[in-house]
């Protein structure tokens, strides 16, 4: 997955959830194990792990664009890999997941990729340090504060998604939303997620745990998120 462009505001109660996870992996080794682990998500005993590729900065040919990491990408590939475990059968005993933002062609689309994974990684140092966690603390929104109204109507994402099987298939998708990305478009998709499982999803077929929407939703939901949430799903080729 790449993110072609987005805009939208930061969420106070976001950034105090991952301030707080990283003070507890400072005094939690298992924790820490866990958190480099990107199948930490998938039930215990599941062979089905290969190494995965973490977006740095790097040229993405398909895309013909400079990429650097994505903030979101740790906690979605989590979700993404726990999908191919419990999809029967899975994806592919081999299945390969990044994703990462694309910064544009050229000399200015590699410098803003390096600016991106450089600040990237200095906001993970900040949060691992704590006296300068704190004091970052004291700048950025806290819980409860976040994109005002307008910014969440103005907001917007354009995604798009790449795939490719082992024979050489592929398959090119643009996934768009209106709104805020975390408040504005984020709300109403879970709005539909929840009267689609009230709905739609079968108790016999899907019971109790901890599914993903790629295992507990079928294509009635891709429905019901372009009829009511303003997303827009269009395969390119």
């Amino acid at each position: 997955m790449r993110v072609k462009a987005s805009r939208g505001g930061a969420s106070g109660g976001t950034i105090a959830s991952g301030a707080n996870l990283y003070k507890e992996a400072a005094h939690d080794a298992k924790l820490r194990q866990e958190l480099r682990d990107p199948y930490s998500l998938c039930p215990e005993g599941q062979r089905l792990k290969v190494r995965q590729h973490s977006v740095g900065v790097e040229y993405d040919a398909h895309f013909q664009a400079w990429a650097g990491p994505f903030i979101m990408a740790a906690i979605n590939t989590r979700v993404v890999l726990r999908s191919n475990a419990l999809h029967e059968p899975p994806y592919h005993p081999a299945f390969l997941y990044d994703e990462g933002m694309l910064t544009g062609d050229g000399h200015k689309g590699k410098q803003r990729a390096r600016l991106l994974a450089l600040g990237t990684t200095a906001g993970t140092v900040v949060m691992a340090v704590a006296p300068v966690r704190w004091a970052a603390m004291k700048l950025l929104p806290s819980p409860g504060e976040g994109p005002s109204p307008r910014q969440q109507r103005e907001g917007f994402y354009d995604l798009r998604f790449y795939g490719e099987t082992e024979a050489g298939e592929s398959l090119t998708v643009k996934v768009c939303g209106d709104g805020d990305p975390g408040y504005g478009s984020t709300s109403r998709m879970l709005a539909q997620a929840g009267i689609s499982l009230c709905k739609e999803v079968s108790r016999a077929q899907r019971g109790g745990g901890f599914w993903t929407p790629a295992t507990a939703f079928d294509e009635r939901l891709f429905r019901r998120l372009a009829s009511y949430a303003g997303l827009q799903f269009e395969v390119l080729d």
